[in-house]
């Protein structure tokens, strides 16, 4: 496998390259779907020259980016094209190693469970092999580094894509059961955009699961690996805190980011839901449409935690997924990343419903995404209640995708407990139905 894999991360790289050189580079970096206020290169530049002058770059209202970003680049800048494609080979590489573990996991659960006999004769039709679970690694690196929506981002060289590769080392570490490591890479992607948080409660459903301990409020070892995994979380994002404190010597940054991230002053257009809401909204209305919308992202971690805490790995896709949806400034770099975990859950599309549907609306939004915008930008013969309207749209698709996703994972492993072609008492055949 690894002779394709260096061929996939060959051709990605040229790709990449390819577009750096052309002159449609600058265009794809002026996008505002493919950059937002926080994750936009010509932003860092400005806190970069900001920065060397002796101003601090959060004096303003155009970095929002945090300290450890800037500093990054200050040394790297010259060398930015490449870090970009390094972040995306890494993002890809981390996610096959761990579709790769997960793959091997769940094939020997699925081994156990077939020796002890716990599945219904007539659903063994729904049990994956293993030659259809091979390649599965290879395809999701390959739906992450040549997916249109990676390319763009990486072109336009959004920090989007070091949040991923943080996150895709995040994950990595977690599926190998390195405690320390899942949470000092938990603590760094909180500390870039605050909503990885969520993401807290899969990690800790999976490494619970891993070493076999129940999940039970009234168990000792229940609430000790809890607090451990706090402490060392806590520990590592109170570390990067006070770096950026003693690196930037202030502590300027936190309303400048964090701040910036709740409140949503800025209402540039893009592919979130907020900015066409609140440029709409009453003054006296804001604080509080600001919360219900905020709560959206954080409010689904602790009913899917629920319904989910017996398969964290789709938690985590789950979750990823409602961030790039209902986060306050989203880009297509935050939808790729969720979308390359969908072959991990090829074995569900004969239970997926809408799938074709929801594929042709999501394909037909990204196209009608520029037209649109220059319809309203440069032509003048539309306003923001089309862009608005395609993004509305974007968003419905998205939501129904991860749905449907989520009804097919439950109606699977319904059928596992209790058989494929379920009957009712008098014999015939019964329908069933999720509520």
């Amino acid at each position: 496998m690894a002779a394709p894999l260096t061929l996939l991360l060959i051709v990605a790289v040229t790709i990449r390259a390819a577009l750096y050189r052309s002159s449609l580079a600058d265009l794809i970096s002026e996008r505002v779907e493919v950059v937002s206020p926080l994750t936009a290169w010509k932003r860092v530049v400005e806190g970069l020259a900001l920065l060397d002058l002796g101003v601090s770059p959060y004096s303003g209202d155009v970095f929002h980016e945090t300290p450890l970003i800037i500093y990054f680049f200050h040394f790297l800048v010259d060398y930015a094209e490449i870090t970009f494609m390094l972040a995306d080979v890494i993002t890809a590489v981390a996610l096959y190693m761990t579709v790769k573990d997960y793959n091997k996991q769940v094939f020997r659960k699925q081994k156990y469970a077939l020796e002890a006999d716990r599945y219904p004769l007539d659903c063994l039709e729904l049990i994956r092999s293993p030659k259809e679970m091979y390649y599965i690694p290879l395809k999701v690196a390959m739906f992450y580094l040549l997916n249109p929506f990676t390319i763009l981002s990486c072109v336009a060289k959004s920090t989007c894509g070091l949040n991923n590769a943080v996150i895709a080392l995040f994950i990595l570490s977690t599926i190998k059961g390195n405690v320390l490591l899942s949470a000092v890479f938990l603590s760094l992607a909180t500390y870039q955009s605050i909503y990885p948080l969520t993401l807290c409660a899969a990690a800790l459903l999976y490494l619970m699961q891993r070493q076999y301990i129940p999940v039970n409020y009234r168990r000792a070892s229940f609430w000790w690996f809890i607090a451990q995994y706090a402490f060392m979380y806590l520990g590592s994002l109170f570390v990067i805190v006070c770096l950026s404190f003693f690196l930037l010597g202030s502590w300027d940054y936190l309303p400048s980011v964090y701040g910036f991230i709740l409140s949503v002053p800025d209402l540039t257009p893009n592919i979130g839901l907020f900015w066409y809401f609140f440029a709409e909204m009453f003054e006296h209305f804001r604080l509080f449409f600001l919360c219900v919308f905020q709560i959206n992202v954080f409010f689904y971690t602790i009913p899917l935690s629920i319904k989910l805490k017996e398969h964290p790995v789709f938690l985590i896709f789950m979750q990823l997924a409602v961030i790039s949806i209902f986060k306050s400034y989203p880009t297509v770099g935050d939808i790729a990343l969720y979308l390359a975990f969908l072959p991990v859950w090829s074995h569900l599309h004969r239970f997926l419903r809408n799938i074709f549907l929801v594929s042709c609306v999501l394909l037909a939004c990204s196209a009608l995404f520029p037209v649109l915008w220059h319809l309203w930008i440069y032509a003048g013969s539309a306003n923001s209640n089309f862009y608005y309207a395609i993004t509305l749209l974007f968003n419905v698709a998205q939501i129904l995708l991860v749905s449907d996703y989520f009804y097919a994972f439950l109606r699977r492993e319904h059928h596992l407990t209790y058989g494929l072609y379920l009957k009712r008492k008098d014999g015939s055949e019964a329908t069933l139905v999720l509520k």
